[in-house]
């Protein structure tokens, strides 16, 4: 009667108000079969499918070199340092006191019961344990280091070696529309040029953009800019990040990343409120400086007004001269002295082992000057920096002092600072850095540099359809650049950590862009909402490989962002309106129609942040446990949920935070984020409301923009995803990690020791199918399907009888 329509399944006694579910029947469900949709949308016929089998995008020049082998074995060190963790983590959780499980430790209490008591105790809260090195970096009371300069802010300008050029400069930018400049890093391009061009009045009425491929650097190169400029930051001068505006009316320069200038294309492709536009570091060839050049060049040629200047460090410029209709190009000279070039006679197995080796011994034998050690991420940096702290601490104390300072994105903006300042006499101090010290930051006073000759890259894996984090060999350019910041102050050195033959063999001579290395989804999103239909003939200055356009162009079909047509739908119109991922703005969009807008508003903010929960070394087991009282039944996305839900049931304390583990900053910024895309939501009046206890409609949700991420359990280990059947794990942190439900989700694949599942949620695999039809389809039950035809017998096993002897025919024949 129910499938007839006659009745509907709410007047059945069974049915529960709550959850919206009828109670389950056991008749067989377990052994539903899904498999891929072949057939391929009609505007990639011939193109879609069959491009399953791609190997992932080279950005090795030689797999096999030496430093091929070095990024693939990872350090040994860190690897040592992470196991040690783990049993003395493991030692804690045995000598942990029972009874803590007592209601009083519940971080998720009634909503008012806790709140008085963790306001009460905030008063004398005391700041989260950190390691010993860091309490090192961040000081007592000599938390500032010798002096910095005597010179007042105008002199510092007027010391700049673009200062010299000044009015060349300006005359050059107020000749041309399209000036292609060249200056090493430090010269003062991107704090100066702006101001110049403010000051002789080339700017008109228009703003003055000026784009920095990273966070870090438009935020610190903005306050910068504000001082010299005499205003308070967010007035004349201001920056724009992702999710953070710090602008105002009366903005005229405004720095922001080269993504935001992007975003701004979509509502006006023209940028008619700006005069002049610089892309800065344009050398590195981000995705989205790649985009706007194309855009750009357009907008040129339709306002003859609009001034584009494209500055970089490295002498590609011709490349970029002969894209911008031959523009000339302006060099401006650095302060360089020589460097002295120094290999290793031998291929380094364990780089960072080596490079801390030589720090040491740089410190103890050369002459005053500081050093700077380039390292691949946050987790090697602060590895790094704590086995350097220990063997520094462990000399003695007659050793002359070494000060350790990291730096890398996530570094909390006090700390990013005191990489500045210089070392007190008698000490040196040992700056720690990504890549980001290459171009994007200056820091004075450095003259020695290590460069191990590694970067971590986003690399597209066509399997995965996702972008992972690689550690690769540098580029000969990206080479030249470290060494050369060891010869600003004076003359320098810089330790190489591989050979000559493998910087002349192993090594390309320019980055890979990252357009031909990422998942291009979201770029061919918004530039079919510019209205850029024919992507095969945009003006790309390198354009991606075709296979990754088809393969962006077939996620976003699947996603219901493209219609049969290969044109955008009103969903993706709207998908496009939001600055995230297009499976993100996919959940956020359905969430509205099944009713749980505002729970997925706070999973998509929690997901866009980087880790809630911290772990201090000497309280992990403690950590664990608490984070363990957030865990949901349903999977890792709506634990992330508990956790926001929690902290605003205690009124957003601080207290609270430091008792449960959680990241205050992380959770503040989720706070923007969310209130950032709730504006959104109210620009396009799509509806918050909440699904109260009815969970299933969130899990449904994020299986509508997360479909491609399923795994099934697998008989034999770990899980096999549906899409190309990959042996994958669900991660130990997660909710799940003890229950291992027969079908998940997962938000992204990392690969440490094994490929893991993050971010985890349990589906029913019935969801695949009413989500994505175009994706996925039940098997048909009276044939094998793909997935177990792809399964082999395993006999048990039998150590009295050789392997093959079960088996009627002695010789082993293989099936096709």
């Amino acid at each position: 009667m129910i499938s007839s329509g006659v009745i509907d399944k709410s007047e059945l006694p069974d049915f529960d108000e709550e959850t919206g579910l009828l109670p389950k029947e056991e008749d067989g469900e377990a052994d539903i079969e899904i498999e891929l949709v072949e057939e391929e949308p009609p505007f990639l016929q011939g193109h879609g499918r069959a491009l399953h089998d791609l190997s992932p995008v080279r950005i090795v020049k030689n797999p096999d070199g030496s430093l091929a082998q070095a990024a693939m074995m990872q350090s040994a060190l860190a690897k040592e340092r992470r196991e040690q963790k783990m049993i003395q983590r493991e030692q804690e959780m045995e000598s942990l006191p029972t009874g803590l499980n007592k209601n009083w430790i519940d971080p998720l209490p009634e909503a008012d019961g806790r709140a008085l008591a963790a306001n009460m105790r905030g008063s004398g809260i005391t700041p989260q344990d950190l390691p010993e090195w860091k309490k090192h970096v961040i000081g007592g009371k000599k938390s500032s280091f010798g002096k910095k300069t005597n010179l007042s802010l105008l002199e510092q300008r007027q010391s700049l070696p673009i200062y010299k050029l000044r009015d060349e400069l300006t005359k050059a930018i107020s000749d041309n529309q399209i000036l292609i400049v060249i200056g090493e890093t430090g010269s003062g391009k991107t704090t100066q040029i702006t101001q110049y061009v403010c000051e002789c009045g080339v700017s008109g009425r228009g703003r003055v953009a000026c784009t920095q491929p990273r966070r870090v650097a438009a935020m610190s190169v903005a306050k910068r800019v504000a001082e010299e400029f005499g205003c308070r930051l967010g007035q004349e001068v201001g920056y724009t990040i992702r999710f953070e505006d710090c602008t105002g009316p009366d903005t005229v320069i405004k720095y922001m990343t080269d993504g935001m200038l992007l975003r701004e294309c979509l509502m006006d492709l023209d940028l008619k409120s700006y005069s002049v536009i610089m892309l800065d570091e344009a050398h590195e060839r981000t995705i989205h400086t790649d985009v706007l050049f194309g855009l750009l060049k357009q907008a040129v040629q339709k306002r003859p007004e609009l001034k584009l200047i494209v500055t970089s460090a490295t002498l590609d410029a011709v490349k970029f001269s002969q894209y911008f209709f031959e523009a000339p190009i302006f060099t401006i000279p650095g302060r360089t002295f020589p460097v002295e070039v120094l290999y290793t006679k031998e291929p380094e197995t364990d780089y960072l082992d080596a490079s801390l080796i030589t720090v040491m011994q740089i410190h103890l034998r050369e002459p005053p000057g500081d050093i700077l050690l380039f390292l691949t991420g946050q987790e090697e940096i602060d590895t790094a920096c704590e086995i350097l702290y220990e063997r520094m601490k462990s000399l003695g104390p007659d050793v002359p002092e070494l000060i350790i300072l990291p730096v890398y994105s996530a570094l909390p903006s006090e700390m990013q600072t005191r990489i500045f300042e210089p070392a007190p006499p008698g000490s040196r101090k040992v700056v720690i850095a990504t890549n980001i010290a290459e171009t994007s930051l200056t820091i004075d006073g450095i003259y020695y540099v290590v460069d191990p000759g590694f970067v971590k890259q986003k690399v597209y894996n066509s399997k995965t359809g996702m972008d992972s984090l690689v550690v690769t060999p540098i580029s000969q350019a990206a080479a030249k650049q470290r060494a050369g910041r060891a010869g600003r102050t004076g003359p320098g050195k810089c330790y190489r950590l591989y050979t000559e033959r493998a910087y002349r063999d192993e090594m390309l001579p320019t980055p890979v862009p990252e357009i031909q290395r990422t998942n291009l989804a979201t770029t061919v999103l918004q530039l079919k909402t510019m209205g850029i239909n024919d992507l095969l003939h945009f003006d790309f200055m390198d354009a991606p490989p075709v296979e990754s356009l088809i393969m962006a162009l077939e996620q976003l079909h699947s996603l219901s962002a493209l219609d049969a047509e290969g044109l955008l739908t009103r969903l993706g119109r709207r998908m496009a309106e939001f600055p995230l991922e297009p499976n993100l703005s996919k959940i956020l969009i359905m969430s509205v129609a099944l009713q749980c807008s505002d729970e997925i508003l706070t999973i998509v903010s929690m997901l866009s942040v980087q880790n809630v929960f911290y772990r201090p070394k000497d309280k992990q087991a403690l950590a664990d446990q608490k984070k363990a009282k957030f865990n949901q039944a349903e999977g890792d996305h709506l634990t992330l949920l508990a956790v926001y839900n929690s902290w605003k049931n205690n009124k957003f304390s601080n207290a609270w935070c430091y008792e449960n583990f959680v990241q205050i900053r992380t959770l503040k910024r989720a706070q923007d984020v969310r209130k950032q895309l709730l504006g959104i939501m109210d620009r396009h009046k799509l509806d918050v409301v909440s699904a109260g206890k009815n969970t299933v409609r969130i899990q449904k949700t994020i299986c509508s923009g997360f479909f491609r991420n399923a795994a099934k359990k697998d008989p034999q280990e770990g899980y096999r995803t549906l899409v190309d059947s990959q042996v994958v794990y669900i991660h130990p942190s997660s909710a799940l990690f003890n229950r291992q439900p027969e079908w998940v989700i997962y938000h992204e694949l990392v690969q440490t020791t094994k490929e893991y599942m993050r971010e985890v949620t349990t589906i029913d695999p019935k969801w695949l199918v009413d989500f994505a039809p175009a994706f996925f389809k039940f098997s048909d039950p009276t044939k094998l399907s793909k997935f177990k035809k792809n399964q082999r017998l395993e006999p048990l096993y039998n150590k009295y009888e050789e392997p093959n002897a079960w088996r009627i025919s002695r010789v082993r024949r293989r099936r096709n």
